[in-house]
Parts: structure tokens; C-alpha cells; sequence
């Protein structure tokens, strides 16, 4: 007989997580086995690494989802390795090889096709990702062998070194580092620079090293988190506002605290700006974010006052 499974108490957690996610796990499969072992109510990520990639995943949890969005939309930047004289069938080590080239390929070469994936290029999205056609995702339509028609999509490519990998000739390579907006597709990027350089290419190795100011050297690994105490883990979170650096402070007395909690808008002597966190003074604490034009401050996404109270006391 299987043992009956133990119901987990949840409860509110409040802050983020940079998690390296391993090889081979699956984002949301990341985010659940974070999610129990915090005994969370309430998560969620903050954009797709498929299960090839590793890396920085923040993960977001109770107040901190409101503001995830503001990670789907940062720049990120990613360490890849693509192996060159051959495609797959999903542009990545796990699809068939489908076509294999001969590989002469020098420095020269890769400096001279760069300048043709800097700056705002366009890219056609790949059959085998989670982007969606008629509520599907293409992988979904690819998995059952049906081609879709895909509209390419500007993307920004802000830093790209690329260098041949040191190693064994029957294996050609080039590395990648890329720093790119939201939206870029790295296997296609490998993709096309390999027919560029008139071989193909596919990606064998993907990692994500930065996004919206976040670093991987930050990160905690799912190894450690199981091997943590409960409190341990815990302290493992960043604060809520840790995804709101990049804001200007607005800070409340305790009149319009209340006011600003209920939507109302605020006016002060604040200069028109689109990013703001805003605080209440007495206690401090955070208190969601606005926008400030003519002189309103107004409201966008706010913390329910119990989120506040259980901050406190986090």
C-alpha cells in the first residue's frame, strides 16, 4: 500500500527567491518544489527557462507576485554555447539532427557576421516554444508535426561576444554572452548565426546569468534549499521592494497612508515620473506603487493591508 500523503500547513511567505535552476527541471516544476518547501500560499515566476537552460530564476512569493511583470520586462543576459555543422529539429540538443554541414570557420569570420545581431533585430519564433497560436503552445502544434505561420518580432541584442569554443575538433563550438531585452529567443539566435557563418548551428548549453539587475551569483540551489531548515530558507528571501530598485521613493505620513491604501490619489510636490514606490512612514513600509503626473500621485499596484501587517511581523 502507498502511504498516505501529509498535507502540507500553508502560510503566508512574502519576498523573492533567486533560484539556480537545474538542468532538465521545468520552470514551474522549479517553482513547485520551492513553493512546498517554503510551505507558501501563494507563488509564482517570473518568466520561462525551458528545462535545457539554467540559471536565475526569481521566483516570486505572496505580495511579490504583484510586481513579477516588472522581471518578465527586464533585460537579461545569458551564457550559451552552440555547436556548429549541425541543426535539430527544435534548434537544441534535444531535437534530431537534421541537417549536417562541413565547419571552416575563423575569427575572422564570426567578427565579420556580429554586426548583422546587434541592435534591434528581428527574429521569427521558434515551432518548440511556449509562445501561443489560438490558446496553444507551438510546441504543442510542432510536437503533432503542424508548421505555424510565425510573424518575426523586433528584439534588442544590447551586448554580444561570441568566440570559438576550445575544444575538440570533431565538435566545433562558439560561446555566446548576450544581453538582450525581454522576448529574445537565444536557441534562434544560435540558430541564425550558424547559418550565417554558413554551417549551422544548434544550442547545447544555456544559461541565464542576469535579469533586472539580479545576478546569479545570488542564487541558491534547489540541493541547498532541501538540505536548509525551514528558518533558514526563509532567510533566503529578498524583501518585497527588492524588485522595486529601480523606483523613486514617495513616502506617505499616516493621513495619507490610508487614503492612498484605498486608491485614492494624492497630490504633492512631485516631479512627473512612472516608476514610484511608495511608502507609509509610521510604521515604514511598503506600500505598492504609482505614478506621478501633474502633480497626482496614482495608486497602481497595491499591498492589502494584512499583506502590510504580515510583512511587519515576517
Amino acid at each position: 500500500m502507498n502511504a498516505p500523503r501529509v498535507r502540507v500547513a500553508r502560510r503566508p511567505v512574502h519576498g523573492v527567491l533567486l533560484l539556480d535552476k537545474p538542468l532538465g527541471w521545468s520552470s514551474n516544476d522549479a517553482l513547485q518544489k520551492v513553493k512546498w518547501l517554503l510551505r507558501a500560499e501563494k507563488a509564482g515566476h517570473t518568466g520561462t527557462l525551458d528545462p535545457l537552460a539554467t540559471g536565475l530564476l526569481p521566483l516570486c512569493f505572496g505580495a511579490a507576485t504583484k510586481f513579477s511583470q516588472l522581471q518578465l520586462d527586464a533585460d537579461k543576459t545569458y551564457e550559451a554555447v552552440a555547436r556548429l555543422g549541425q541543426k535539430t529539429s527544435t534548434g537544441d540538443a534535444e531535437g534530431e539532427v537534421i541537417v549536417e554541414r562541413a565547419v571552416n570557420v575563423s575569427v575572422q569570420d564570426i567578427e565579420n557576421v556580429l554586426p548583422r545581431f546587434t541592435g534591434l533585430i528581428r527574429q521569427i519564433p521558434p515551432m518548440h516554444s511556449a509562445l501561443k497560436k489560438d490558446g496553444k503552445a507551438l510546441y504543442e502544434y510542432a510536437r503533432a508535426g503542424i508548421e505555424i505561420e510565425r510573424e518575426a518580432r523586433e528584439v534588442t541584442i544590447y551586448e554580444l561576444n561570441v568566440a570559438l569554443a576550445p575544444v575538440e575538433p570533431a565538435h566545433p563550438a562558439i560561446n555566446l554572452i548576450v544581453k538582450c531585452s525581454k522576448g529574445t529567443y537565444i536557441r534562434t539566435l544560435g540558430e541564425d548565426i550558424g547559418e550565417a557563418l554558413g554551417c549551422g548551428a544548434h544550442l547545447t548549453a544555456l544559461r541565464r546569468v542576469e535579469t533586472g539587475g539580479f545576478h546569479v551569483s545570488q542564487c541558491v540551489t534547489l540541493e541547498a534549499l532541501e538540505a536548509m531548515t525551514e528558518e533558514e530558507r526563509l532567510n533566503c528571501l529578498m524583501p518585497v521592494d527588492s524588485l522595486l530598485r529601480d523606483h523613486t521613493v514617495v513616502t506617505l505620513d499616516s493621513e495619507n497612508t490610508g487614503r492612498f491604501l484605498s486608491g485614492v490619489r494624492r497630490r504633492g510636490n512631485w516631479p512627473d515620473n512612472g516608476l514610484v514606490a511608495v511608502y507609509g512612514d509610521n510604521p515604514h513600509a511598503l506600500l505598492g506603487t504609482a505614478q506621478v503626473k501633474a502633480g497626482e500621485l496614482i495608486p497602481g499596484r497595491l499591498l492589502s493591508p494584512l499583506e502590510i501587517e504580515q510583512i511587519l511581523k515576517f
